[in-house]
């Protein structure tokens, strides 16, 4: 029998002023961890806002210390069993067998909804502080514009589970590709100066500047033509996909989730034996190893 779930908190806060709204994703106890519920209410949001000619602009954020530490493989709010009204025409996940558990909902709710938001016909701008980590990656690349704070950093460290990198692949296009294998063979953290030096961002503030910077521009961005500018993200975007980047996220895609079967058979476990805290160890102990010099 499937699983439904209530809706028990505001995982997602919305808010519209001047022409801009504001996503925010509200976990922050569990820094902004990604489960179904968040991602499900990010694509209403997003929904939302696409369809209210009020909007020019929409600005995501994260509550709290971090912009996204993730996928939720460990909060007491995780709901990879739960059943949701799907948005997709690919069928529901829950009581499938094998490697079409994961191949299906991810479908939905990672590559699809990433792509549908990328494709957004209004300008998107990520507003990250903190910890913008592996799935907190995948929502900040959607975005036209990325502006971060000084204090923020970045990695995606699943390569040690075995998995070559998060399910909306984009590492190549948002960095040198040879940066982009640094980033994932080592699984290092990548501050936001290195991180706008490699070209993932626009702008990195001190954080007290950060909110009030975002505003700026999007103020700006909301003064021009509605049409105008949705024509220049399809033209930009266009560009992207002439380069190869949906054919080359769906073999990535493919590949991710032969390693999650692969870990599966060797182990028994599709994550290759991490949780949320021995990924987040394994990561603190990256800066420890790194500030020893070791």
């Amino acid at each position: 029998m499937q699983q439904t779930l209530a809706q028990t908190e505001d995982v997602v806060l919305y808010a519209v002023e001047d022409g801009i709204a504001t996503i925010t994703m509200n976990r922050p106890a569990y820094h902004n961890a990604q489960n179904s519920q968040m991602t499900y209410a990010l694509d209403d949001a997003f929904r939302r806002a696409a369809h209210d000619d009020a909007v020019k602009v929409i600005v995501l954020a994260g509550a709290g210390k971090h912009f996204s530490a993730g996928h939720d493989i460990g909060t007491p709010g995780r709901d990879i069993d739960v059943s949701f009204e799907r948005q997709s025409l690919w069928y529901d996940h829950v009581n499938k067998e094998g490697g079409e558990f994961l191949y299906a909902r991810e479908q939905e709710v990672y590559l699809g909804m990433c792509r549908r938001w990328r494709d957004l016909p209004k300008p998107t701008i990520a507003m990250v502080q903190g910890a913008c980590v592996a799935g907190g990656l995948m929502l900040a690349w959607v975005c036209d514009l990325i502006v971060a704070s000084d204090d923020a950093f970045f990695a995606d460290p699943v390569v040690r589970m075995g998995i070559p990198g998060v399910e909306y692949f984009a590492h190549a296009y948002e960095l040198n590709p040879r940066i982009a294998k640094e980033f994932l063979f080592l699984g290092e953290r990548m501050n936001a100066q290195r991180a706008q030096q490699m070209g993932m961002l626009n702008r990195v503030v001190p954080r007290e500047a950060l909110h009030g910077t975002v505003q700026e521009m999007a103020a700006k961005i909301a003064a021009m033509p509605r049409l105008g500018l949705a024509l220049t993200k399809q033209a930009l975007n266009h560009v992207e996909e002439l380069q190869g980047k949906r054919a080359a996220m769906d073999a990535a895609f493919a590949w991710h989730h032969f390693a999650h079967a692969h870990n599966e058979l060797v182990s028994g476990d599709r994550l290759g034996g991490y949780d949320a805290r021995k990924m987040a160890q394994s990561q603190r102990a990256d800066v420890k190893d790194k500030e020893s010099g070791s």
